[in-house]
């Protein structure tokens, strides 16, 4: 039936806290007579291939993996793949036939982690069955995270212990964009469910300096090991990880060091808008930006949140006036409640975190100061981009 002998290969799972390996992922290939290895991924998303044949070549994989898994580090975890479409075409209370693989093995049920997926095309059954698994000891993750519209229902259902990003978004998210924030968000919901993250197709540097921003428990990926027969030592990569780690860390505090000089720069800008405020000049005086080319637009609030002047912009080399906006309230925003929060001494600079500005739909931070012994706040939005 299929043009090769089915295969058990491991893709090793680095853990981001120590380089070592933490465990691997079981995948299908298939040895073809002259030797070489091909993947039996497309099989599986063939329609033509009859499902019982996909479904012995599954059981057949997953019981060599079981049985090679013996020769692993009793530290290391096994990640065997479960398709949905399988568990749809089970009996109802029928035994699962990779829980009775998984206790022939003999292997602890605590090593296992049962990764569900092609999750459009799951069953009803699906979160019952899970529970089994759970109930055996196992514990679940979810691949493909971010790849589906009905995902977050899916988590909500399943409360699996651990979420693989999907790839290509993961991947496409690495080269920045809005699909970056996108990612940067599900890792954070993943954090606040109680989820670890594994960053799948980490092959390049800067897709593991994402991979670490998002807080990855563990990365998978060509940068440091395709799928092999034999198992590595649990050591294989830890020098690597180390540099490539300590690079990033190094990055890291590079744009700390700039981020603190620039906000020296604010303060600078702010104290000289403050006294062209409070000196009552007249706007043609007010203080021209050349050297701040990350400024967007400067206005003025009551401690309220209502904007009490127009926006002044800066077009080199004239300062714009935009009273479009002046009595509109801003207290919602989440720069605005955070600059109350922490800024009520006057003497005192707020940067907000980054936002999406909501007219001109650019990531902006907003920098506040209370001015006129608290009675009005002076703003100056910056174009996060350049800051």
């Amino acid at each position: 039936m299929f043009n090769g002998q089915p295969l058990a290969v491991f893709q090793p799972f680095i853990d981001t806290a120590t380089g070592r390996i933490a465990g691997v992922e079981a995948l299908a290939r298939l040895r073809t007579e002259d030797g070489r290895l091909h993947s039996a991924g497309p099989l599986f998303s063939d329609p033509k291939t009859p499902p019982t044949a996909l479904r012995r070549l599954d059981r057949e994989v997953r019981q060599q993996a079981l049985t090679r898994f013996h020769e692993a580090p009793q530290d290391w975890f096994l990640s065997l793949n479960i398709s949905p479409r399988w568990i749809s075409r089970l009996r109802p209370e029928q035994a699962l036939p990779s829980l009775k693989q998984l206790e022939r093995s003999g292997i602890d049920p605590a090593r296992i982690v049962f990764e569900i997926t092609e999750l459009g095309g799951a069953s009803a059954r699906l979160p019952g069955v899970v529970e089994r698994y759970r109930q055996a000891g196992a514990r679940i993750a979810i691949d493909d995270f971010g790849a589906g519209y009905s995902q977050l229902d899916r988590v909500l259902a399943l409360q699996p212990d651990i979420l693989k990003l999907d790839m290509r978004l993961f991947q496409q998210a690495a080269r920045g964009g809005p699909s970056s924030e996108v990612v940067k968000a599900l890792a954070q919901m993943a954090e606040k469910t109680g989820c670890w993250i594994i960053a799948e197709g980490v092959e390049t540097e800067a897709e593991l300096d994402f991979a670490l921003e998002c807080g990855a428990r563990y990365v998978q990926g060509y940068l440091f090991a395709k799928p092999e027969e034999a198992f590595f030592s649990s050591n294989a990569f830890v020098k690597r990880f180390a540099q490539l780690r300590d690079h990033y860390v190094q990055q890291k505090l590079a744009e700390r060091a700039r981020l603190m000089s620039l906000r020296q720069q604010l303060g600078e800008l702010m104290n000289s808008f403050k006294s062209w405020i409070e000196g009552g000049s007249s706007p043609d005086q007010l203080p021209q930006p050349h050297a701040y080319p990350w400024l967007l637009r400067i206005f003025q609030c009551d401690r309220h949140g209502t904007q009490l002047t127009a926006n002044l912009e800066w077009h080199e080399p004239h300062w714009r006036s935009d009273a479009r906006y002046v009595g509109h309230n801003w207290s919602w925003r989440p720069y605005f409640y955070q600059l109350l929060a922490e800024g009520w001494d006057e003497r005192r600079l707020i940067l907000s975190s980054t936002y999406r500005d909501a007219t001109t739909n650019q990531y902006c931070l907003t920098a506040g100061q209370f001015i006129d012994n608290g009675k009005r706040l002076l703003l100056i939005d910056i174009d996060a981009a350049g800051f």
